[in-house]
């Protein structure tokens, strides 16, 4: 529908400039062309809206009214306008209301059927020089610390997200900017080689059980002795400076909490790239000489930093971004900022990115305004680039609190997966005790994982990223609503359908098509909004509209299939009627692997 939206864009542009638009009102009608035609509001209304002559009213001074009869009546002598358009109505006080040609659907439904991509066109030219690189850093857990649900929301937001832009053709980094370096490794390193010290000639040997519990045992010495906290202290210099057992110790504690990490990566079948802070060391003396040299660096009270510009503090005084701390250390605005920059410099020097995409919480966005806001003044983010920030709100519990176990402890994410995968199969085995159904448990087993872990991600996903949400496996779990299993079971009983009847693309004969019941145009107009959906993702960074628009696709399909009968009558209006069935099942199937679910044959 892109093809056929821009097409009609360019023609009513083109109309309105050559009939309403005076010479001395063109630069006013720059301001407004934007968004010239949006989609129709309601589907009464027809396939699109065109707000213009309410906007113009107000520039020459008319009644909207009578400016949309003018622009309909010169639009009416615009062949594309006619050979897309059936018909054009005023509504209201001076909307016009567009509806498409069934012919012109019937000929995008035709090609998105042969469209092993549905429709959605890829963002290039049929060349790899022409593709972008867009940088997407997601998940981002610190070493000894153990993923928790704000992990969850970052790791599948940010997943989604690279899926959406890997399938609309960019090349996608997806970088996990692990917590690998910092004050913290002293305490570590300290704490291990306290507990350790005859072993520490075979580190490889050291295993440590709990490596969160080792971590909270270590904060607790750190806090409470000072001579530990000296101890810890000095360890950081010696770490920072290259030693060698210290470096081996750091690398004994980055390896421990890797295998944590994977095994959460695997569950969720996540790939990602680490690059942990510590990739980005070596550049952080440049960053203070480059801001040095730019004038934009001042010292205040001992600390080198950045007064930010529109950003006040309780005092209302600007707000400092501090780049080096006063005992001459550095912390994460200097590693972001190196990290920034080595992304946006063209290679060997960096990633040579066009577009990076920071997920992280709600509570970091003063954080990446203050390091954006920098990194422009120092003009480490080339002009035809693009940084953006994709910030999410809280995982709370049912009583709208932060989501927390019985004791009061962060959920672990491990714990809330195999929560969620232990529910589906005891929902799983009622079903089928209800349906005196019998599966072997290779079935059980993989059915209750598909969907106790596709109902997490989509009940995630869902929701508008920038608000809280509370979590309920009751709800998420549901075969009813806008669930992953809803969807799931609404493509089983498609692909069923499908593989009932032979439909594959090679035996569909497309010039035999032909359709007449309202559900059946309710559907093609659904199915049809496919790569607008997933455009305006790209642009917005909200996965949750694909979502809204699989739950309306899945309602409209499902009046369809109870509505109309697909397998009778005439051959030509069963095939016609498969071929929708066909395309439903592709559309559902590349949507929910871009919102990284998996799917199944039956359940």
């Amino acid at each position: 529908m892109q093809t056929i939206f821009k097409e009609l864009t360019k023609s009513f542009e083109e109309t309105l400039l050559e009939s309403l638009i005076k010479n001395e009102k063109k630069e006013e009608f720059e301001k407004i062309r934007k968004n010239l035609i949006n989609q129709a509001s309601k589907e009464e209304f027809g396939d699109y809206q065109c707000n213009i002559c309410l906007v113009l009213s107000k520039i020459y001074k008319i009644n909207p009214r009578e400016i949309a009869i003018a622009f309909i009546e010169t639009l009416k002598g615009n062949k594309k306008i006619s050979n897309l358009c059936e018909n054009l109505e005023i509504a209201g006080p001076g909307f016009i209301n567009i509806k498409l040609k069934n012919k012109v659907l019937i000929e995008a439904i035709k090609s998105n059927i042969k469209c092993p991509r549905a429709g959605v066109p890829l963002s290039h030219k049929n060349n790899s020089h022409s593709k972008k690189k867009v940088i997407v850093d997601f998940s981002s857990p610190n070493i000894a610390k153990e993923m928790h649900v704000g992990h969850l929301r970052s790791t599948i937001i940010g997943d989604s997200i690279s899926k959406i832009f890997e399938f609309r053709g960019y090349i996608v980094l997806r970088l996990n900017h692990i917590g690998d370096w910092g004050t913290q490794f002293g305490m570590l390193i300290t704490q291990l080689k306290d507990l350790y010290s005859s072993d520490l000639k075979e580190i490889d040997s050291i295993k440590i059980s709990d490596l969160v519990e080792f971590y909270k045992a270590s904060k607790k010495r750190f806090d409470n002795e000072i001579e530990f906290q000296k101890r810890s202290r000095e360890e950081v210099v010696q770490l920072q400076s290259g030693d060698k057992k210290s470096i081996e110790a750091w690398k004994l504690l980055c390896n421990q909490s890797r295998k944590e990490f994977d095994q959460i990566y695997k569950t969720l079948n996540i790939k990602i790239k680490e690059r942990g802070e510590s990739f980005y060391n070596p550049f952080l003396k440049s960053i203070i000489e480059d801001l040095n040299y730019k004038n934009i660096l001042v010292e205040d009270q001992g600390a080198k930093c950045v007064f930010l510009d529109g950003m006040t503090n309780k005092e209302g005084n600007p707000f400092p971004l501090i780049i080096q701390k006063k005992d001459g250390g550095f912390n994460y605005a200097t590693t972001d900022l190196a990290a920034l920059r080595y992304r946006f410099n063209k290679e060997p020097y960096g990633d040579n990115a066009a577009r990076i995409i920071y997920v992280t919480d709600h509570g970091q966005s003063n954080h990446f305004e203050g390091v954006f806001q920098v990194a422009k003044r120092a003009n480490w983010i080339p002009k035809d680039c693009e940084v953006n920030h994709v910030p999410f709100g809280l995982v709370q519990g049912i009583d709208g609190k932060k989501l927390k176990t019985r004791e009061g402890d962060t959920v672990k994410l491990k714990d809330l997966l195999s929560e969620s995968v232990k529910r589906a199969k005891e929902d799983l085995l009622k079903r089928l005790e209800n349906e005196s159904r019998f599966e072997n448990d290779d079935f059980i087993f993989n059915t209750s994982k598909v969907i106790g872990i596709g109902a997490v991600k989509y009940a995630d996903l869902s929701q508008n990223r920038i608000t809280n949400y509370q979590f309920s496996f009751e709800k998420m779990l549901s075969l009813n609503g806008n669930t992953a299993p809803y969807l799931l079971y609404t493509l089983v009983r498609i692909s069923g359908i499908n593989r009932k009847n032979n439909m594959t693309e090679e035996v569909i004969n497309l010039e035999s098509i032909s359709y007449n019941h309202d559900l059946e145009w309710k559907l093609i107009r659904k199915l049809l909004k496919f790569d607008e959906v997933i455009i305006s993702i790209e642009k917005d960074l909200m996965p949750n509209r694909l979502c809204n628009y699989l739950f309306e696709l899945c309602k409209t399909f499902n009046r369809f299939y109870d509505q109309v009968p697909i397998l009778k009558g005439e051959i030509d209006k069963k095939i016609s009627r498969l071929t929708l069935c066909a395309l439903t099942e592709k559309t559902l199937k590349l949507s929910l692997e871009l919102l990284g679910i998996e799917t199944l044959e039956r359940m």
